[in-house]
């Protein structure tokens, strides 16, 4: 006798809404998780997962579910209110931000910005913030991180502006050969149609947004917003004077740091300094 499924609770969340949704359409199609994982090619267990709420749902598959049940957007609309709820509520507000801005100006100046992190070294940076987390934990986090990415392909694709000090690319996590791997993503994204990064050297000395990092949106109708994060908290600022204040720090720190050309440069002396 087959084992009974698993009794869903869509009310906790938008992910349990979605699991739900999901099954529900799957059973009204009389389709299997084995017929399903043939269309969307994700296997059977991971699919169980997301219908329980067990797993964050990948990027790639509302799409393909919107698709495969005719339902035109639903479950692209689940996904965003899903991938925003694995972060606490100050977070929250920062992503949809993030999400709806057509400009992105960010500093960092320990790490390498969420949304040009290669996959191995957000796992390592996850992995090495918390040691106890697990294999499930750490995969769905990725996911999310994925999902935030995805916003710099869309259309209109954003224009983003990255200024990283110099420790960040010192800073090793995962071991040369994923700091290596990060470093080469760095270099493709220093000057596109799309993208610039620049190094602010240790050269340039103390500067008003040491120790922490800065993100800048600016939306589709001039609106300005800022978050100023440190190591355990961010803050977002919606006011307007504030908001120039940061601009104007980040405007000062843009034009001290090193040109995109010369960023590169740097970044591959950097690379090959990075033992073998």
């Amino acid at each position: 006798m087959p084992a009974r499924p698993r009794e869903l609770t869509p009310d906790r969340s938008a992910r349990h809404l979605f699991g739900a949704k999901m099954r529900a359409y799957r059973e009204r199609g009389a389709i299997s998780l084995e017929g399903l994982s043939d269309v969307v090619k994700i296997s059977r267990s991971h699919l169980s997962r997301i219908e329980t709420a067990e797993a964050m749902p990948p990027p790639s598959l509302p799409a393909m579910l919107d698709a495969a049940f005719g339902t035109d957007g639903i479950f692209e609309e689940l996904y965003r209110l899903a991938s925003k709820e694995i972060h606490p509520d100050r977070y929250r507000r920062r992503m949809e931000f993030e999400a709806r801005a057509r400009v992105i100006d960010e500093f960092s100046g320990q790490l390498v910005t969420g949304l040009i992190q290669t996959e191995e070294y957000a796992r390592a940076l996850f992995q090495t913030y918390d040691p106890r987390r697990s294999p499930d934990e750490i995969e769905e986090l990725w996911t999310v991180r994925l999902s935030r990415q995805a916003h710099l392909r869309a259309d209109p694709q954003p224009d983003l502006s990255v200024i990283l000090d110099e420790a960040v690319l010192r800073r090793s996590f995962g071991g040369p050969a994923v700091m290596r791997a990060q470093l080469a993503r760095l270099i493709d994204v220093t000057l596109t149609p799309t993208t610039t990064l620049q190094v602010l050297p240790f050269a340039h000395g103390g500067h008003a947004l040491a120790g922490g990092s800065l993100s800048l949106f600016t939306l589709e109708d001039g609106t300005q917003v800022a978050w100023d994060e440190g190591y355990a908290s961010g803050t977002l600022l919606e006011d307007p004077e504030t908001v120039r204040h940061r601009r104007r720090a980040y405007d000062r720190l843009r034009a001290c740091a090193l040109s995109p050309r010369d960023s590169a440069a740097f970044i591959r002396s950097v690379m090959e300094a990075l033992p073998t």
